[in-house]
């Protein structure tokens, strides 16, 4: 608890010291003032208190109010620092109309810097205004005819078809269109609108201008193979692998490109190469481990694998594949060491991963104490831990035991929904009818809409054989919200069943086993339509259920349905074959 106490105010002292720093730095860029006493003033009366506000604003989730401050700062001085944590802040909480009009009045302070123009750029850029868009692009070019456009252009392209037209039109009637960035914007446009051949065209004008250029080589492989031309992509990325041999992305690049098309042990023989020349390239390593276990390279797989042990990014990743690497060599307890060391977002797929190794061995008493400790390990797994401790129990045919330890759960997790649900499963709808409803009704006061627990509740009554039309209206709002979902359809058609409504349950009926393909599902159509007096498409039914579900003794039950000849026909037919 102390360390996790020290922690936190180191955390709360930093935040502090930087929002200090961001307002001694604000303070310093001040005008300077004709004496002391004005500075001091001008000090603590305007920017430090403004400054001040905004930050605290900003850590107490208070944005609107901290932009509000900040955008006074950049209007009325002169700090290019203010002007920028402005328009950060702007950006961030997307309030484009703020943004505009602070850095139009940065551009209108000072026309000659360049950061407030490309600022004014990128937000006239991404609020759709093209013409000034277009303009400020000029001016920066005024200033700098190379200048490299391509951070104001950075994850910004028009949605609609109208407004890529707008734009492209706009671009192409600037002086800004002979700028390499300004070119790959329009190819990137044109392809959007799948123009693919002058996207093409373009993107060799701006590589001819700018060769080097990895966003550029890049995009001209991308609609290479868009084109549908994979000779021409593999080709491109050859080339350019060779002539931009120390060029890291590019060569990671093809080696994506040739595992994406079915070329696995090329794609390794050039990861081999990359990993030879960046030793400590993450990503690259990553890839060449999980190539290796696809093409069953498994000490290769290995090799690779384990130079990431200490990787902030692949750690968790290296530790599950190498588990599967040893789980494929039939290495259960190297598998099995590993798992144990994933957390993170892999952590659940992992510990399924392991019970089933223990699955295999015939140790699940072995998984049980494990997901127990893990439990302790690991408290903000739990209600994952003792459903899967659950399911041991199910495969131990020890029902009992399983619904207990989830009755335990939910007493320590009471609206956990999952671990709710998990016990409605495994309850009986006559034995344990109280804790059913009780249940039953708790995920509904959690989730009143979901048309799982919904459906639940509804084929629970049905099995019951009571409260019918309430099961019906659950049935109806889980298929308001699930219409195609074969188990809900099922629910349904077998309530209209029970209400003896066979005009609605056969044609949802049919439906449902259309989806499905369940025998349970066809046997209650087949009921509906002898109960109908659709004998026809009963006995045609019938005889299909026969072929495909030959050893289902209630299919074969419903032979006691068919009429007196039929049943000696069948009899007959079985006896000859």
């Amino acid at each position: 608890m102390q360390q996790i106490t020290r922690q936190q105010t180191g955390m709360v002292i930093r935040r502090y010291s930087n929002t200090l720093l961001l307002l001694g730095s604000i303070a310093v860029c001040m005008p300077a003032q004709a004496d002391t006493q004005s500075i001091v003033q001008r000090y603590n009366a305007y920017p430090l208190k403004q400054s001040l506000i905004a930050e605290f604003a900003m850590q107490y989730g208070q944005p609107a109010r901290a932009l509000q401050n900040y955008s006074e700062l950049a209007i009325h001085t002169d700090s290019t620092i203010a002007k920028q944590r402005a328009l950060d802040i702007a950006l961030e909480e997307n309030n484009l109309h703020a943004a505009l009009n602070i850095a139009t009045h940065w551009v209108q302070q000072d026309p000659s810097d360049v950061p407030a123009l490309f600022y004014l750029t990128h937000i006239a850029l991404k609020s759709h205004k093209y013409e000034l868009t277009a303009a400020t692009l000029d001016k920066i070019l005024n200033i700098d005819s190379d200048a490299d456009l391509a951070e104001i252009l950075a994850g910004i392209s028009p949605d609609s078809p109208q407004d890529r037209h707008v734009l492209l039109d706009t671009l192409r009637k600037s002086r800004a269109k002979h700028n390499p960035s300004i070119i790959v914007l329009i190819a990137n446009l044109e392809a959007q609108n799948n123009d693919i051949a002058q996207a093409l065209k373009d993107i060799q004008v701006a590589l001819n201008k700018r060769p080097n250029v990895t966003s550029f080589i890049l995009l001209k492989a991308n609609l290479l193979d868009a084109s549908g031309n994979v000779e021409a992509t593999k080709a491109w990325y050859q080339k350019s692998s060779q002539t931009h041999h120390h060029n890291y992305e590019v060569r990671l690049a093809e080696a994506k490109y040739l595992i994406r098309n079915g070329q696995p042990a090329l794609a390794l023989a050039k990861l081999q190469a990359i990993a030879h020349t960046w030793p400590h390239a993450d990503e690259a390593l990553f890839i060449a481990g999980l190539t290796s276990i696809d093409l069953k390279r498994y000490e290769a797989a290995e090799h690779y694998l384990l130079q990431l042990s200490n990787s902030a990014q692949y750690q968790n990743e290296a530790s599950f594949y190498l588990a599967v690497n040893a789980e494929r060599k039939q290495h259960y307890e190297t598998a099995i060491a590993y798992y144990r060391l994933v957390g993170g977002s892999l952590y659940t797929v992992s510990r399924r991963s392991l019970i089933n190794i223990y699955d295999k061995e015939n140790r699940l008493g072995d998984a049980l104490r494990f997901l127990t400790q893990e439990r302790v390990n690991y408290p903000q797994y739990a209600s994952f831990l003792y459903q899967l401790q659950a399911d041991i129990l199910k495969k131990l045919q020890d029902k009992p035991a399983a619904i207990e330890l989830l009755s335990e759960a939910i007493l320590n997790l009471p609206d956990d929904p999952d671990l709710i649900y998990a016990q409605v499963i495994l309850l009986d709808p006559f034995q344990d009818r109280v804790l059913l409803e009780k249940d039953l009704n708790k995920l509904l006061e959690i989730e009143p809409n979901s048309p799982t627990y919904l459906n639940a509740y509804a084929y629970t009554l049905a099995l019951q054989n009571r409260r019918l039309d309430d099961a019906r209206q659950y049935a109806e709002r889980a298929l308001n919200n699930a219409p195609d979902q074969a188990s809900i359809l099922d629910t349904y058609g077998y309530i209209a069943f029970l209400q003896n409504d066979y005009k609605t349950a056969i044609p949802v009926l049919e439906k449902a086993y259309l989806l499905n393909e369940n025998p349970k599902t066809a046997i209650r159509l087949a009921r509906s339509l002898y109960l109908s007096g659709n004998s026809h498409h009963f006995l045609t039914l019938f005889k299909q259920l026969q072929k495909k579900f030959p050893d289902n003794n209630d299919i074969l039950q419903l032979q006691s349905l068919l009429p007196l000849k039929s049943s000696i026909g069948h009899v007959q037919h079985a006896r000859q074959q």
